[in-house]
C-alpha cells in the first residue's frame, strides 16, 4: 500500500485539491509506519519460534498484533491534531526538492514521527536479532560439549 500511494501521488497532487492532499500524506506515513510496525511483531514473532520454543502459546496472537497496528495510526493522529497543516503539497524549489508531492513538510515533525519511528524498530529488530544468535550459539555449544561426553 505505500507504494501503490506513492505512486499515486503525484497524479492525485495535480488536481490541486488540499484536502485530498493532506489525506494521501497521511495515508502515505501510515501506510509506511503500519510496515514497520508488522516488519517488529515479526521479529517478535521469530523470537518466540526460536528462543522461546516451549510454552510459547498465546492467545488471540493474530488479533492482538493487528490491534498493535493502531500505534502508527496513533503517531499520525497525533501530528494531524497538533497542525494539519505539517502535510501538504510542496512546492517545487531548490530548499524543497520533492515537489508536486503530498507529504510532511515539517522536517523536524517527519524526523520525529516517522524516523525515530523506524529507528526505534530497528534497534527492537537488532535486539531480537541478536538475542537469537546467541541462542543459536549456545545451543551449539551445548550440542557439542554433549555430543563430545557421550563419545567418551
Amino acid at each position: 500500500m505505500p507504494n501503490m500511494v506513492f505512486l499515486t501521488n503525484s497524479w492525485l497532487t495535480s488536481f490541486d485539491r488540499p484536502g485530498l492532499c493532506i489525506t494521501v500524506a497521511v495515508l502515505l506515513r501510515y501506510f509506511l509506519l503500519a510496515a514497520f510496525t508488522w516488519m517488529c511483531l515479526e521479529s517478535v514473532r521469530f523470537y518466540l519460534a526460536l528462543v522461546k520454543v516451549f510454552n510459547v502459546f498465546v492467545s488471540k496472537y493474530i488479533l492482538k498484533c493487528c490491534i498493535e497496528v493502531r500505534t502508527p495510526a496513533i503517531v499520525i493522529i497525533l501530528v494531524f491534531i497538533i497542525n494539519k497543516d505539517f502535510c501538504g503539497n510542496g512546492s517545487l524549489s531548490e530548499n524543497n526538492p520533492y515537489g508536486n508531492l503530498c507529504c510532511i513538510q515539517d522536517n523536524v515533525v517527519f524526523y520525529i514521527s516517522v524516523v525515530a519511528y523506524c529507528f526505534l524498530i530497528f534497534l527492537m529488530n537488532t535486539a531480537v536479532f541478536v538475542t537469537v544468535l546467541l541462542q543459536i550459539r549456545s545451543m551449539k555449544t551445548r550440542t557439542q560439549k554433549t555430543s563430545g561426553f557421550w563419545e567418551r
